[in-house]
Formats: structure tokens, C-alpha cells, sequence
């Protein structure tokens, strides 16, 4: 296949990406109607699957078939740069004025184990590479929504710019890394592999939208503990 995968991958999952961006609780935390608890619970979220990129990358590059050995040296990239993000999400809880270490003890929330049980099913049992199907999520939504939010719920909680390190600085990031996203995917030339990045990335869209819409539900720690 000598045709660029990257514009057909962003074409297939057009839908579902509209539907995730068009979700309420997107919308309002574009427009800063999101609680302080709320966006607190986001952040707890995100801190749980975030720590877990790592493991599933290499996941993914231990579960490579001979094929696509050429991604392992990319995916040993990602993971340098990966390692340690979960902390910047913890230091947004502490200047948040959360009571950090309560919220993180919480069990896994349901809408995030939902979502890396499947990635991780996918890595182990279908085909490694649906792995990037979760990229094209995580890392497209951030670029298109994170700094934009961050903004607005600044103003509107009237939070510390060091509350929003997450969102913030992945929205940087995560443009830089899609460059290098897309050129890895322009590489897959094997129907099977673009098949599986495509399929994994409909399923994610709305199982991170789950992920986004409990932001909507905070736990009450006192009584959660």
C-alpha cells in the first residue's frame, strides 16, 4: 500500500470524533461551566489512565510481530517522553486544593477501567498496534480542546495557572507528538494493522467520552473513604 494512511485513519473516525467534541461536558468546560469538584474528578481520571500509557506501550512493543519491528525504536521514544506524566496531574490536584491523596486512593474509576481493559485487550489478544487507536484519541482531542479549557476553567474556578500544568502543557505537546504520529502511520502498509488502528480508535472515542461525561459525577470523599 503505498497510498498515506494517516488521511484515511482521520476520515474513518470523523464521526466519532465529532460526537466526543459535541459531548455536554466538552462544551461546557470549553465555556468554563465546570465545577471545581468536577474538574477535580478529571482530574482524577485522567491521573488513572494516564499512569497506565507507559505499561501499555510497552505492551504494545513486546507484543510487536516481525512486521512492524520498525516501531519499536518510536515506540521507546514515546515512552521517554511519557514517563512521569501522572505526577503533573497530581501536582494539579494539590493546587487545585484537593486533598490529593484521598481522591488518588479511590478505586479505579469504572469509565476509565472500561477503557484500558479494552486496550489492553486489544494489544494482547487482536493486534498490538490498536495501541495508536488510542493515540489518535488522547492526543487529537488534547490538541483540539485542552489549552482552549484550561483557559476558560482558569478563569472561571479562579485557579492558579499551576492547577492546569495537564491540560496545558499537553496541549503543546501533544501537537509536536502528532507530526511524529502521523509519519508513523503513513508507515503501516499492512491492511490488518490499518484495520485495527481505525477499529480501536471508534471504540475509544466513546469510551473516553465516558471517561469525560463522569467528570460530571464527583465522588464525595468523605464518604467514599
Amino acid at each position: 500500500m503505498s497510498e498515506d494512511f494517516y488521511p484515511k485513519l482521520l476520515e474513518a473516525t470523523a464521526p466519532a470524533r465529532a460526537r466526543l467534541q459535541g459531548l455536554p461536558v466538552v462544551l461546557d468546560a470549553l465555556q468554563g461551566r465546570i465545577s471545581l469538584a468536577e474538574y477535580q474528578h478529571f482530574l482524577r481520571c485522567a491521573y488513572h489512565h494516564v499512569r497506565h500509557t507507559v505499561p501499555l506501550l510497552m505492551a504494545c512493543g513486546a507484543s510487536l510481530p516481525e512486521r512492524l519491528q520498525w516501531l519499536r525504536p518510536a515506540i521507546a521514544e514515546y515512552i521517554e517522553e511519557e514517563i512521569g506524566h501522572e505526577a503533573w496531574i497530581a501536582d494539579d490536584l494539590a493546587a487545585s486544593g484537593a486533598d490529593q491523596a484521598a481522591l488518588l486512593a479511590l478505586p479505579l474509576p469504572q469509565p476509565v477501567e472500561l477503557m484500558l481493559a479494552y486496550v489492553y485487550d486489544r494489544i494482547a489478544r487482536h493486534n498490538p498496534v490498536s495501541f495508536f487507536g488510542m493515540v489518535l484519541v488522547l492526543e487529537g482531542t488534547s490538541i483540539a480542546l485542552a489549552t482552549r479549557a484550561a483557559q476558560a476553567l482558569q478563569q472561571s474556578l479562579n485557579l492558579p495557572k499551576r492547577a492546569f500544568r495537564y491540560l496545558l502543557s499537553h496541549g503543546e505537546l501533544d501537537q509536536s507528538h502528532m507530526g511524529f504520529y502521523e509519519g508513523l502511520m503513513n508507515r503501516l502498509d499492512c491492511a490488518e494493522d490499518r484495520a485495527a488502528v481505525i477499529h480501536a480508535a471508534n471504540m475509544i472515542y466513546p469510551l473516553y467520552g465516558a471517561v469525560l461525561a463522569d467528570a460530571r459525577m464527583p465522588v464525595d470523599v468523605a464518604r467514599a473513604a
